[in-house]
């Protein structure tokens, strides 16, 4: 059985709104919540048990307050199914392959013998295959070594005359 009220929800111009609100005495759903046990045992593999609530009738743990070292104080290795191990391949196999990478780079990026002398006949070959731009680099660079070497004459000269 439905029964209704109406509900004073609004002053819209000095007028009072009445709106139909259905209800009915079971508006929840039966049966909805599951099934609470305030006496559940749990049990920790170092033999530790106590009771807590919970849906579950029994609960196995690997670690508790009485054997974990955060509450015992203790230095203690808390690994378990391997997890630590399996990090620790996961970290050396990565680290392999970031310096295979690295070595693959420089080798790529390391010239041979072959490219260097190939260099060299280009900088001194004839300069019609050349674009202006390189050939200006050249100069400057040709321009750089003399001012180079002739500084490093003075300041040998200048030793020497100093150890005489």
């Amino acid at each position: 059985m439905r029964s209704t009220s109406f509900v004073r929800d609004r002053n819209i111009n000095d007028s009072t709104f009445r709106t139909w609100i259905p209800f009915s005495k079971n508006t929840m759903k039966q049966n909805l919540h599951p099934k609470w046990n305030h006496a559940a045992v749990v049990t920790c593999a170092c033999g530790n048990s106590f009771t807590t609530g919970s849906q579950e009738d029994t609960i196995t743990v690997d670690i508790c307050s009485a054997c974990h070292p955060f509450f015992t104080g203790e230095m203690k290795f808390v690994d378990r199914q391997g997890r630590v191990d399996k990090f620790m391949q996961k970290m050396s196999a990565a680290k392999a392959k970031q310096e295979a990478a690295a070595a693959k780079k420089k080798a790529k990026n390391q010239e041979t013998p072959e490219e260097i002398e190939i260099k060299e006949e280009l900088a001194v070959s004839d300069t019609s295959e050349l674009s202006y731009k390189q050939i200006l680099q050249n100069e400057q660079n040709k321009l750089k070594n003399i001012a180079k070497n002739k500084a490093d004459a003075a300041k040998a000269d200048e030793k020497a005359k100093l150890a005489a």
